[in-house]
Parts: C-alpha cells; structure tokens; sequence
C-alpha cells in the first residue's frame, strides 16, 4: 500500500509491500482513499483491508494530491470526501473524469443534500455515500461501482427523492416512450445492478438485457449510467429508502 504523509512538508510518499513475493497476487480491487483527516483514512484503510477482495494502493489528504496519486498509481476505484483543502472532491473528480475516464469514482460525505449530490452525478461520478455509513457499505458501493454499477446511501435517495416530489415534468412524460421492462432494466440500473444482476433478477437472459438497456439509452438520449441514474431519480424510479 502506498500512502501520502501530509505531515512531511515535502510530500513525500511510503511504500509498504506485505505480500509474499513468492506467491501470485490474485486480482484486488485497487482503491485511493483521499480524505483531510488522517484519522478518517485510517478508518476507511481499516474497514477496506477487512475484504481479502479489496486493496488500498494509496491516500491523500486533499484533491490536489488524489488527481496525481490516481495518474501514478492508477487505482480503479477513488473514494473522494468531498469538503477537502486546496481542491475538493468535487473538483478532483471532474479533473479525474478528463483525465482517466476509466476510473470509478465515489464521493464520500457528511452532508445529504440533494445539491452535492447532482453536482457529483453532473460530473459523472459513479455513487454517494455518507461517512456513517457501515463499513459493510462501503465496501458493497465499492464492489456496486467496480462491477459498472452505482451506488448511492439510502438516506441520499431518500433525500433525493423527496426534493423531486414535484408536478408531473419532462423525465416523467419521457418515461411514457419506454416499455414496462425498459423500466425494469432503468431500475436495475438505478439501483446499480450489473447487467448479469438485472437479468437474473428479472429471469431474462443477460443479452436482453443489454438490448434493452441500449434501447431505453437510445430513446432517452442518454449514453451514461450516472445519467440514466440521474433520470431515474427524475422520474422517481429510485426504490423507496
């Protein structure tokens, strides 16, 4: 694991290598961790390295510092708190967003307002979760937007739907073009469930579903799993929290 000391003022970088250069390493999840508490990451390090299927490659203490970590290390998940100094997580992730469009992005928060929130999915960040959340959850958002999915806490949906409580609006007349299993594999989506998921939930074959999927993106105009996940949230397709 390599970690940022933000206590070196010359920002320096420890490396630390515990695995038996013997043996394969098996595929992990590689994880940035970015957070200006040291003691917060230490937490987050410790509810990670609790699954064998997880590994946290590096941390940093603000955005400035997550963007270039990212580019060194590549990791394939980046969990953000979004109130940090010198850049955001919200900044971050859009520089993340233009220069490794690969990478899975979860924003990590004290604060369930719905404004964060569609910032974060505007940016094209991939789920939202509040930090007293269990570490079972953390790691299932992690897994959820590893496998292409997203994840959002329930409280966020909660909240998110709430504010959409609203006269019938564009989204809604929209959601009028699709086909009742259009709007379940929207749903699956929503909920960040992988195609394999959606299809086994729905009793279908995993290529229907991506028929589908294509179908509903192609009527709906939109090309993305944080927009479909933001329309679903429009058209108030999210499950109740």
């Amino acid at each position: 694991m390599t970690s940022f000391n933000d206590s070196d003022p010359l920002n320096t970088f420890n490396t630390f290598n515990d695995s038996d250069p013997l043996k394969p390493a098996p595929t992990r999840i590689r994880v940035l961790i970015a957070d200006d508490h040291a003691l917060v990451r230490e937490g987050l390090r410790y509810v990670l390295d609790a699954d064998p299927g997880i590994e946290v490659v590096a941390e940093a203490a603000n955005g400035r510092i997550a963007v270039e970590l990212a580019q060194q290390f590549g990791p394939d998940v980046v969990v953000l708190d979004i109130t940090m100094p010198e850049e955001t997580g919200l900044h971050a992730a859009a520089r993340l967003r233009a220069l490794l469009p690969s990478v899975r992005i979860l924003l990590l928060s004290m604060h369930d307002q719905s404004e964060y929130v569609r910032e974060g999915m505007r940016i094209g960040t991939h789920g939202y979760l509040l930090k007293d959340s269990a570490g079972e959850e953390l790691r299932a958002a992690i897994h959820a937007v590893y496998a292409g999915g997203t994840f959002f806490s329930p409280a966020v949906v909660k909240r998110l739907s709430a504010s959409e409580a609203a006269p019938v609006s564009a989204p809604h007349l929209q959601l009028e073009l699709l086909t009742p299993r259009e709007r379940d594999v929207l749903g699956g989506v929503a909920r960040g469930l992988t195609n394999k998921a959606i299809a086994a939930e729905l009793g279908i074959s995993r290529r229907t579903v991506e028929a589908h999927r294509e179908s509903l993106m192609r009527k709906l105009e939109i090309h993305s799993v944080a927009g479909l996940t933001r329309f679903a949230l429009e058209a108030g397709l999210m499950p109740d929290a």
